[in-house]
């Protein structure tokens, strides 16, 4: 494996733990499921991604 993919793969796992690609995620699904309808930007995503997660805390530590 070269130095280069191994980075890759630690990019790819720190983005997936931290929650980033939740954001490209939802690009990806709207832009399937609702064609010429523009998506919100990043900062509302987030605002309401970190609400949602207020209201609904689940398995959270904290």
């Amino acid at each position: 494996m070269t130095v280069r993919r191994l980075l890759g793969l630690v990019r790819w796992y720190l983005r997936e733990l931290t929650g980033e690609t939740a954001y490209d995620r939802y690009l990806e699904r709207h832009r399937l499921a609702h064609p010429g309808v523009p998506a919100l930007p990043r900062r509302e995503f987030e605002r309401r991604r970190t609400d949602r997660g207020d209201e609904h805390p689940g398995a959270r530590c904290c």
